[in-house]
């Protein structure tokens, strides 16, 4: 797949952050706390200029998991100085449409693509430890037909997804650095 098409469509990160009409103080506050372990910092830092890697990040401003997930993203992919666009998820269906989870449209996914374009891999749009409650959701429940009680198990889901990040924990922000950098490594 390739998505060179979209270079220079999106908003670079700080436009994003300015232009969110919900939870810019909550992304913000969640940017501004993030602390770095030293030894990925020193990773991502000595990654800078030694690939020419492009990544589009397809988000809104309205979802959780963007306003957690997003901010620790955005500061690896500073560290390494990876060009970086984000693509409002609503107005790039089309792209959106290529990266579903289990069926669905999740956000935020983390593309990254050589100079050209190509996809190299993704990242999201949950850490895999916060992720695996929906994934067993998804698997016991492909679809909501024939299912009574099917609001109130993904309700029970959400829950259960919002314990894992746990408010003030920040284990799921090194779960996300962890996450990237095997990727990235894998390039």
């Amino acid at each position: 797949m390739n998505l060179h098409s979209k270079f220079e469509k999106g908003l670079k990160p700080k436009d994003f952050i300015d232009s969110m009409t919900v939870n810019q103080e909550k992304f913000r506050e969640i940017y501004e706390s993030f602390i770095w372990n030293p030894e990925d910092e020193e990773y991502f830092t000595g990654f800078a200029g030694k690939a020419q890697l492009h990544c589009l990040i397809l988000a809104a401003d309205w979802c959780g998991d963007v306003v957690r997930n997003v901010p620790v993203v955005l500061h690896a992919l500073e560290k390494a100085e990876i060009n970086t666009e984000i693509l409002v998820m609503e107005n790039n269906l089309n792209v959106m449409d290529q990266f579903l989870t289990m069926g669905g449209r999740s956000i935020p996914i983390v593309i990254f693509t050589d100079p050209k374009g190509t996809v190299l891999g993704s990242w999201g749009p949950r850490p895999k430890r916060v992720q695996e409650p929906m994934v067993l959701f998804k698997q016991e429940y492909p679809s909501r037909e024939g299912v009574m009680d099917y609001e109130e198990r993904i309700k029970n889901v959400y829950r259960e997804i919002g314990q894992r990040y746990g408010e003030g924990n920040l284990l799921y922000q090194q779960e996300i650095i962890t996450e990237l950098r095997a990727l990235i490594t894998s390039f």
